[in-house]
């Protein structure tokens, strides 16, 4: 899947030499292109080894591997960039990292047409469209995309090479994830973007931001084809096929696909309101609510049209200005009387009207009902559960509709007007009742 545009020896990445090294000696006799030494391998089947260090143990079927694999041991690193000083344990990883220098990228991916310095590394992000992770780890069974991710995670069982953040005393299996997480405690932010010039703690941060710009999303879904550009993103939105919701409630057994979606669950539990607008005080039992909140004050509105650069503070809102633009209308239309509805539900509803069975029936009393999610509404009239509540005075309800309703006596919102008088409602069924009050006069004026 890789295309190379110019000839480049098929040696190792820079880190790579020393970094399979370090992993099982048979990754390293499946690799062809490692190094020169490949080409003097006896063409026999019978893997023995040869070679072992007298530190770890760890053996190695050709004597070319283990000089440079004492180093790490050592420290010794013998070879230096003469443009950065930089060194290295192998001239091959000098070589390699001579292209850091220069813009040349040889090898170019065919599914994105992303290129790459080195086959190695062109091969490894090509997993990533492909979701391959060929290296296992032998103690717990967990796979991953590159043989430098499976040397980082068995750290994890051996403890070596760990590294600990003198203020809290976290450790870390890598120099540079020990390196991101002091920036935890200092606010250092070095990378910035160049487009937004918004700025962040690590590098990996700012390339999945940069996607914002780019609309690049690599990651793709085997069943549907959506995309997206995180994985673990796409890890979540897999759950939408396989069900899977690994995340259970231990109070009330309820299950959820997203870590966050427990976190903000439990809160319905212990109506605690954990996070608190800096602005105005006010509290929220979830997070994503307090940064809806937040946008009133910031005035920010994220979400532009690139038709007609109408911006929106919410994604949803763009979603729907933009059909303005394509003329989509998704209408769902009744098979019996050809009505055309724009909401699914809206017509489920409708087709009641045509005698349509309701097959929900509930234990309790066995009233018949056409929508589970109706019939989940009218068994909290039994149980008297009451999970919606009011962010402002903390009552609590039963359905989302009433905590809405509810919610404009504080905001003063009143959306429902009388065309006659132009007074105005907070609830529909009240604009409703007011209405009769003009029709009531007209038939005494009669």
């Amino acid at each position: 899947m890789m295309t190379p545009v110019t000839e480049e020896s098929e040696q190792r990445e820079p880190e790579q030499m020393g970094q399979d090294l370090l992993s099982e000696s048979r990754i390293l006799s499946s690799e062809t292109d490692v190094s020169p030494a490949s080409e003097s391998r006896s063409n026999t089947d019978t893997p023995q080894t040869e070679y072992s260090c007298h530190v770890c143990g760890k053996g190695f079927k050709n004597k070319y591997y283990l000089p440079i694999h004492v180093r790490i041991h050592t420290g010794e690193k013998p070879f230096t960039c003469e443009l950065c000083e930089k060194r290295f344990l192998c001239s091959s990883a000098l070589h390699k990292h001579y292209n850091t220098h220069t813009d040349v990228k040889p090898f170019s991916c065919k599914d994105c047409g992303k290129s790459f310095r080195t086959k190695q590394k062109a091969t490894d992000h090509l997993r990533t469209h492909t979701g391959e992770r060929p290296y296992v780890c032998e103690t717990c069974g967990k796979s991953f995309s590159t043989s430098y991710k499976l040397l980082v995670h068995t750290r994890n069982h051996t403890g070596e090479n760990m590294h600990f953040c003198t203020t809290c005393g976290k450790h870390f299996s890598e120099k540079g994830k020990l390196t991101n997480h002091i920036r935890t405690h200092t606010g250092e932010k070095p990378y910035s973007c160049t487009t937004c010039e918004k700025c962040f703690s690590e590098q990996a941060k700012l390339t999945n931001h940069m996607r914002i710009h780019t609309g690049e999303k690599p990651y793709s879904c085997e069943i549907c084809g959506k995309r997206f550009s995180l994985s673990g993103n796409m890890t979540i939105h897999m759950r939408t096929h396989t069900g899977e919701r690994p995340f259970s409630c231990e109070t009330c057994g309820k299950s959820f696909s997203v870590k966050i979606h427990l976190s903000d669950h439990m809160t319905t539990h212990t109506l605690e309101k954990p996070f608190s607008c800096e602005i105005c005080g006010r509290c929220f039992s979830r997070r994503h609510r307090l940064k809806v909140h937040q946008k009133i004050h910031t005035g920010e509105k994220p979400f532009s049209c690139e038709q007609c650069e109408k911006s929106f503070r919410y994604k949803r809102n763009l979603f729907v200005h933009m059909k303005n633009h394509t003329g989509e209308t998704t209408l769902h239309s009744c098979v019996k009387c050809g009505k055309r509805f724009k909401h699914k539900t809206n017509l489920s509803r409708h087709m009641i009207s045509h005698g349509d069975k309701k097959p929900y029936s509930c234990e309790i009393c066995g009233i018949s009902i056409s929508h589970l999610h109706s019939l989940k509404a009218h068994m909290r009239t039994h149980t008297g559960e009451k999970p919606y509540s009011c962010q402002t005075c903390g009552m609590c309800f039963s359905h989302r509709s009433s905590l809405q309703i509810h919610t404009r006596t504080h905001t003063g919102e009143r959306p429902y007007s009388c065309e006659s008088c132009g007074k105005s409602f907070i609830d529909k069924s009240t604009l409703s009742r007011h209405v009769t009050t003009h029709t009531d006069k007209l038939k005494t004026s009669c």
